[in-house]
Parts: C-alpha cells; sequence; structure tokens
C-alpha cells in the first residue's frame, strides 16, 4: 500500500526564525523524496518473490524500507511539532518533564547537547517516552532508525543538513536555538498524554468542506473526466514561485465574483493554494456557494511538488 503524503501541518510562512523557503524545501524534495523512496520500496517488494529472491537482497530492500518508513514518520512528526504562536509547556508537560530530568531547564540543556553532539554527523534528535520503564528520554537516531524500542517520539528535530543548509550554513547552532522558539508545546503535550494512555479527545477538525488530496486528484487526471483546476495562490505567491499544477489556471482569490462564471458548473472545480489552509479553502466555498461543486486540495502547491505529481489534465474543452 502506498503511503499519501501529508499535507504540511505548520504554516510556513508563520515560522519567525526559519524561513518559509527553507520549510518549503524541506518539505517538498526531502519528506517528498522519503514518501516517493517509500512507495518505489515497496512496489519492489510487492513484485517479488521473497522466498525466491536471494536473501541478501531482500534483506536490502527490508532494511531500506525501514530507514525511509522512519524518515517518512519522523519528518510528518517533525514538521507537525512547529508553530510560529511562541508557546510554553504546560504545566502537565512541564510536571513531567521536571519529574524526569530535574526540571524544565535541565530538560533543555541535556536536548541541545544531545543536539550537539550531532552536529556535523547529522540525524534526528527526540524527546520519546518509554511505556516500558515510563520514562522520557532524549534520543538521537542516525539514518532514520535507531531508537529505544517501543519509545514514543513527542518531539522531534531533524538535524540533518537538508532541515537548515540553506539558511543557516554550517551554523548548525542557530537552527537548533530556533526550533526551540518554535516548539508547538500543544502538539508535544496531546503526544504525550497519547503514549502514557491519558489521551484527551482533540477538538475534531472542520470536515464539513469536501477536499481531496493529491493522489487522488492525479488519478482523477489520467481518466477522461475533465477536471478544472483553479489556482488561488495570492498574487505575491505567484510572482515569486510561477510553477503551477498541470493545466491550472490562476485566479485572484480576493475577486471570486469577477471569474468564476468563466467555470463550467458541469465538473467539479479543485482549488488550491500554496498550502491548503485558509486561502484555498476560502475560495472553495465561495464557489460551492454559488452553487459549483467545488472542493480544496489537501496540502495544496506544497504537497502536489513533494508527491512529485507531473500528470497532464484533461481539458475541460477538449
Amino acid at each position: 500500500m502506498h503511503h499519501r503524503i501529508v499535507p504540511i501541518p505548520c504554516k510556513p510562512y508563520s515560522l519567525n526564525w526559519l524561513p518559509e523557503r527553507l520549510i518549503v524545501s524541506h518539505y517538498e524534495n526531502d519528506y517528498g523524496g522519503a514518501v516517493r523512496s517509500l512507495n518505489i520500496l515497496r512496489d519492489r517488494l510487492v513484485s517479488i518473490d521473497l522466498i525466491s529472491t536471494p536473501a541478501a537482497e531482500v534483506r536490502a530492500l527490508k532494511r531500506e524500507e525501514l530507514s525511509a518508513m522512519a524518515s517518512v514518520v519522523l519528518h510528518e512528526l517533525y514538521f507537525g511539532n512547529l508553530t510560529g504562536q511562541r508557546k510554553e509547556p504546560d504545566d502537565a508537560t512541564a510536571r513531567a518533564l521536571a519529574e524526569h530530568f530535574g526540571s524544565v531547564e535541565r530538560w533543555r540543556r541535556e536536548f541541545l547537547g544531545t543536539a550537539h553532539a550531532l552536529q556535523g554527523r547529522g540525524g534526528w534528535v527526540g524527546l520519546s517516552y518509554s511505556p516500558y520503564d515510563r520514562r522520557l528520554y532524549n534520543e538521537i537516531a542516525i539514518d532514520d532508525a535507531q531508537a529505544v524500542p517501543g519509545t514514543v517520539p513527542i518531539l522531534v528535530l531533524d538535524l540533518y543538513e537538508h532541515a537548515y543548509h540553506l539558511e543557516f550554513g554550517a551554523n548548525a547552532t542557530a537552527y537548533v536555538e530556533a526550533f526551540m522558539r518554535l516548539i508547538d508545546w500543544t502538539v508535544v503535550s496531546t503526544r504525550f498524554g497519547a503514549a502514557v494512555g491519558h489521551a484527551h479527545a482533540s477538538p475534531s477538525a472542520d470536515n464539513a468542506l469536501p477536499s481531496i488530496s493529491v493522489e487522488e486528484l492525479g488519478a482523477l487526471m489520467v481518466g477522461d473526466t475533465p477536471v478544472q483546476v483553479v489556482d488561488a495562490r495570492p498574487r505575491n505567491y505567484v510572482s515569486r514561485n510561477p510553477e503551477t499544477m498541470p493545466n491550472a489556471v490562476w485566479r485572484d482569490p480576493d475577486t471570486v465574483d469577477d471569474w468564476c462564471g468563466q467555470l463550467s458548473s458541469d465538473a467539479a472545480v479543485f482549488v488550491f493554494c500554496a498550502y491548503g489552509f485558509e486561502v484555498g479553502c476560502g475560495v472553495a466555498t465561495k464557489l460551492r456557494q454559488r452553487g459549483f461543486d467545488a472542493r480544496y486540495i489537501r496540502g495544496g502547491l506544497a504537497a502536489w511538488n513533494g508527491a512529485a505529481r507531473s500528470r497532464e489534465v484533461p481539458s475541460l474543452h477538449a
């Protein structure tokens, strides 16, 4: 089964100390590359007879699958624990850190020290919970797949050069300090609660607005069904990066009434923005209010690029 790319959970334009271009490049190229590698490996494993295939080849493929899957999961956790709204640990998390490390500040120093030990080599630093001995640990993972068996990562830092070199060069210390200012402690608290078995029900997302994944859209594109794709990124985004989805037409998200009459009401309309947040959802909502079968594309153009979609869309007027 193929792994579907997860829309970026953080808002890249809101992370004050990590530039948007750095986050987007990391998400599209490195996380996207890990997803693509994992799916290629799974296709290969499905295509061979594991009994008759040489054992060395099977071992190599399974090791690569493990590494790719770990990279995918760790990247998803990493982007998920970033926020532009600077926060501090809540009382429960602060008490847990004090219990297991002596204080929040001592945990922070140990986490930073662990990160410092990886500089120049690359890998992952994680705050993880071990159900086996009911403790929190700061761990490192090299080659994406080394950790204490059974531990649950609740905070993840990517220390491979691709995560920071574009902006920070060799100064990994500055990158780590920036990361520490951008931790989403609400997410960390939720993960910790789930790990210890006391998870609270999180507020459900508003799923009332119909949406589609980039994989589902890609499948539609190779069929015979006409597809209308609207690029609703703000003008400044398009000016900075004119690349778009195949056959997509850019429309100003602020002037829906001026251009919606050019759409066909006989075919679905798929709307995307840069990352799949407010802009794309807002335009899709306005189009639905005007009678169109409009859906927003989850993850926006970043998810499309991360999944490396390249199919042409059948023209509505072909």
